[in-house]
C-alpha cells in the first residue's frame, strides 16, 4: 500500500496524479510495493544549469520525484537541496504546492557556482540524521557535470556507506561527456574494498531529460535501489522489513 492514497494526490496535487501511477507501477515491477523510504532531492545549482532551470526541466524532475516520494513517505514533501560551490539552500518541495516551487526557490539563491558534491551530501547526511528517521533514504542527485572534488566525493560516497542512503545519480546532458567519467567510476568502487556496501547508482538522463517517458525515468531510478536495500539489510545498514 502506498504511503499517501491515490484520492489524496488528486485532492491536493491532481497534476501529479500520472507520475504517481507510473511510480506505483514501477515500485510494483521492482518488487518495493509498500515499501517506505525518505526520499531527498538533490540540484545542482551550477552555472551551466541556467539551461534547464529556464525550461522548466528541473520542474519536471521535481515533480516526477514527488509522485514517487507520495508512495514511499507520508508527509507529502521532499527535502530539497541546491548545491553549487556551497550549499545554496536546503528547503523542501510538496504535494500541497509543488507548481512553480523551483522558480520560487531559486530566484532567491544569487550566483551559481560550480560543483561541490561532498558539501551537498554532507547536508543530506546531516538532514537525515537530524531528523531522527529510521526508514532508509533514497537520495536523487542530479548534475550536469562532474565534482569540483573528485576526491572528496568518493571519500563522502565511500563513508557514507554505513549508513542507510542509496545514492541515485542523474546526469543531465550529452551521455558520452567525460563530464560523467567520474560519476560512472563511482558507480563501479569496488566492494567491500572500498565501501561495505554498494550504496550508489548513476544513469545519463540526456540533453533533455523531459524526452525519458515517466516508466523509463522510474525503472531507471529503481534499477540498483532494490540490490542495496538487500545487501545493506544483511549488513544490518537498513533493519529488516
Amino acid at each position: 500500500m502506498a504511503a499517501i492514497s491515490l484520492r489524496k494526490v488528486e485532492e491536493t496535487a491532481p497534476a501529479l496524479v500520472s507520475l504517481y501511477k507510473s511510480a506505483g507501477a514501477s515500485l510494483t515491477r521492482h518488487g518495493l510495493d509498500g515499501l517506505r523510504a525518505a526520499v531527498y532531492l538533490v540540484v545542482d545549482h551550477s552555472g551551466s544549469m541556467r539551461p534547464y532551470y529556464r525550461d522548466g526541466t528541473v520542474q519536471a524532475l521535481a515533480d516526477r520525484v514527488l509522485g514517487l516520494a507520495a508512495h514511499l513517505d507520508d508527509d507529502g514533501s521532499v527535502p530539497v537541496v541546491f548545491f553549487s560551490t556551497d550549499v545554496d539552500a536546503v528547503t523542501e518541495i510538496s504535494l500541497a504546492d509543488h507548481r512553480g516551487r523551483i522558480e520560487r526557490i531559486v530566484s532567491g539563491l544569487g550566483h551559481m557556482g560550480r560543483t561541490s558534491y561532498h558539501l551537498a551530501m554532507d547536508a543530506v547526511i546531516d538532514h537525515y540524521l537530524d531528523s531522527g528517521a529510521t526508514d532508509p533514504a533514497f537520495v536523487v542527485f542530479q548534475t550536469d557535470g562532474g565534482p569540483s572534488s573528485r576526491p572528496a566525493a568518493e571519500r563522502y560516497v565511500c563513508k557514507a556507506a554505513r549508513l542507510p542512503l542509496f545514492w541515485q545519480f542523474i546526469g543531465f546532458g550529452d551521455p558520452a561527456s567525460r563530464q560523467f567519467d567520474f560519476l560512472r567510476r563511482l558507480d563501479e568502487l569496488r566492494v567491500p574494498a572500498k565501501r561495505v556496501v554498494d550504496n550508489a547508482g548513476f544513469f545519463p538522463a540526456g540533453v533533455d531529460p523531459r524526452q525519458l517517458s515517466d516508466a523509463e525515468l522510474y525503472d531507471r531510478l529503481m534499477h540498483e535501489f532494490p540490490k542495496w536495500l538487500v545487501a545493506a539489510r544483511a549488513q544490518g545498514i537498513v533493519r529488516p522489513s
